[in-house]
Parts: C-alpha cells; structure tokens; sequence
C-alpha cells in the first residue's frame, strides 16, 4: 500500500468519524467523497469497507458511554449486580430494531442497486435538512415529554425504530432520522442521541456482519490493513466528535445541521449536473 492510499484512507476515516454521530449521512458523504477519491479497491471491498469501517466508530460510543451501557455492576458489591434501567432500554433497543432489520434484509440488494446515486443522495441530504428545520421551528419553547433516555418507553422506542427505517434510504442518515422522529413525538435533544448511540451498537454490528459475509472473509493483507486503518481512524475522530455533539446539543438546536445538508445537497446537484454536460 503506497503513502498516497494510506492518505486516502485516513481522510476517510476522519470523514466516518465526523459524519457518522452528527446528523448528515455518514454513508452519503463516502459515497461522495468516493467521487473525488479513488481507492485502488474491488467494487466488492468498497461496498464493504464503507460499511465496517462504521465499526471504529460504533467502539468509540461503546467506550464514551461504557457505564451507561453496562447493564451490570463490575466493582460496587453493595449493588444489585444487574441494572434494571439499563437492562430494560437495552430492551427497547432491540424493539427499535427489529422494524430497521426486516427492511434491510428484505430490500438492501435493491437498495444498494437502483438508490446508491449521487441525485438520490442529493436529495436526501435536502429534504432531512428541511425537516430538522421544520422540527426545530415547531418545537420551539415546548417542552419535552421525555426528558431522559431511560425514560423512553417501548412505544416510544418502537416509533423511532420505524423512522429509522427511512436511513437504508442513502443520503438519510441513521442518527438524523431517529433523531428527527424522536423529536418529532417529544423526546428531549440529549435523550435523542443518547438513544441514538444505543441503537447504533447492534444495528451497525449487525450490518456490518451481513457486509463481511457477503464479501466473503477471503481478506488480502492490503484490505486488512485498509479496514484496520479506516476503523481506526473513525474511533479517534468518533470520540472527539460524540464529546462536541452532546456539549453542542445541550445549549443549540440541530437548525445547523438542517441548513448544512441543504447547502451541500444543492452543491451536489450542480456539480453532477454541471459533469452531464461537460
């Protein structure tokens, strides 16, 4: 692997890293930036490796929130051994997924063959960026309902699964549409991506597990050392940007994030459009 791959790489990496937990499609910016930056790799690993390399990234909030998601006591004795709180919100994460998991395994190949396109991705990264607009206007000076991620009840957990579903959709993205939904049936900004950080462990284990055995595990030593690289430069860069997103969310609005998307699905429109003619 020559130094300009290893440069290729890395910068994907701080792209997963930063894209993955803020709210503007992670896979959405790979696939774009796969524009610009041509890895020397299958069509096969690619398709992969911008999946797994979600992993670093899903380490990162294992480690950032490693105590809440615990669901027993390691060291205080005088403790009951098992968390119930913890226990019964790692319950309603797997009822949020099971909606997100039939989809994926009923419509990703069709998905990945007629939707992965820079126009569909493009507007997307429109029509989400609206709607935190929309939410954030119309939720204005309301309080929420639910105030902490513990108090997410099932109901609630299984509403935002169903949104997440539109995230197989690139160019959605999974933190923004569970986001969107639950702030949308009155979940507090903080609670959102907290939730959002649980949900991701399974889901993205998950499908990172159907990638690897779709790819098969026939790995070169060049597309190890690719995975192990991108991962981990996405836990580095996931752990400073989770860190800036709690911090940012509990003091603004996600209206940012929406005026982003816009800004740069319009860019990506003109720039493909542009490209038809020339």
């Amino acid at each position: 692997m020559d130094f300009l791959e290893i440069l290729k790489i890395v910068f994907l990496g701080i792209v997963e890293g930063v894209t993955e937990w803020l709210p503007v499609s992670s896979t959405g910016h790979m696939l774009l930036v796969d524009e610009f930056i041509k890895l020397k790799m299958s069509d096969a690993f690619k398709e992969m490796f911008f999946v797994v390399i979600q992993l670093g990234a899903i380490l990162a909030v294992v480690c950032c929130f490693f105590n809440k998601m615990l669901p027993f006591q390691l060291r205080d004795k005088n403790k009951p051994l098992w968390k119930k709180d913890t226990l019964m919100l790692w319950l309603k994460v797997v009822v949020a997924c099971i909606p997100g998991a039939i989809v994926t395994l009923l419509f990703d190949d069709f998905i990945e063959e007629h939707l992965h396109t820079p126009f569909v991705i493009a507007g997307m990264l429109i029509l989400y960026g609206v709607a935190f607009i929309l939410v954030e206007i119309f939720n204005k000076n309301k309080q929420p309902k639910t105030q902490a991620v513990t108090d997410i009840t099932f109901k609630t957990a299984l509403i935002i699964g169903l949104f997440q579903v539109l995230s197989i959709i690139p160019g959605t993205s999974r933190s923004g549409a569970t986001i969107i939904g639950a702030l949308i049936i009155g979940v507090s900004r903080p609670a959102a991506a907290e939730f959002t950080f649980f949900l991701a462990v399974p889901v993205m284990f998950g499908l990172s597990f159907l990638k690897i055995l779709k790819f098969g595990f026939a790995f070169t030593s060049a597309e190890i050392w690719t995975l192990l690289l991108g991962m981990l430069v996405a836990f580095l860069v996931s752990m400073l940007v989770i860190k800036f997103l709690m911090s940012y969310i509990r003091k603004k609005d996600f209206k940012l994030f929406g005026y982003y998307r816009i800004v740069l699905g319009l860019l990506v429109i003109a720039w493909f459009v542009i490209k038809i003619f020339i």
